[in-house]
């Protein structure tokens, strides 16, 4: 998909939910690391760190979902265990973006974490530009203490996303054309 200016690319922005070989390679994820540590950053604090899961290691990351699954519930049919299994088989990488949430007078945390997920957004932008495909998803696991310690998380950090990425498969959904007078109104003073 080509796009003639930066804004282009951000309105032509989509989620891409299958995602198959080839992920990035290094140069390409180097870049993309790169646009993500351009997110706005107050007091420099750099409150954001990533990991990435690929290969093997997403198998190991769908046992232990599921061990925790069936912590919370032992009678999880069969189906219902694949499916933590099968999670971070959904894409050939995954990043995880974790906001390391500083103890800082003046950027409290949810600004750092809001930071993290900015450069996530910015990763989503660079991927999409270099031809790859992403989806951003969170839900409870991203909150679960044992996922966290299974990520190597520390207890302070928050798991802000998880990037699925690799290569686009079939067309991406239509994008919806909002309008701004839905979303956008001046203020005006009550005075």
């Amino acid at each position: 998909m080509q796009h003639d200016s930066l804004v282009s690319l951000i309105c032509q922005r989509v989620s891409y939910p299958r995602l198959d070989e080839p992920a990035p390679d290094a140069a390409t994820l180097e870049q993309v690391f790169k646009a993500a540590f351009r997110a706005p950053d107050h007091r420099m604090l750099r409150p954001w760190r990533y990991l990435t899961i690929r290969g093997e290691a997403r198998v190991e990351l769908g046992g232990a979902l599921r061990d925790i699954a069936l912590e919370d519930d032992p009678k999880l049919s069969e189906l219902q265990q694949d499916k933590f299994l099968n999670m971070p088989l959904r894409a050939p990488l995954i990043i995880v973006g974790i906001s390391r949430n500083y103890n800082h007078p003046k950027v409290p945390n949810a600004e750092q974490e809001i930071s993290c997920g900015v450069g996530l957004g910015y990763m989503l932008l660079a991927l999409q530009e270099q031809g790859y495909g992403g989806i951003w998803r969170t839900g409870k696991l991203a909150h679960d203490s044992r996922v966290k310690s299974v990520l190597g998380v520390k207890p302070a950090e928050s798991i802000v996303g998880f990037l699925y990425v690799g290569t686009p498969q079939g067309d991406a959904k239509p994008i919806l054309d909002l309008d701004v007078e839905d979303f956008v109104e001046e203020w005006h003073s009550a005075k």
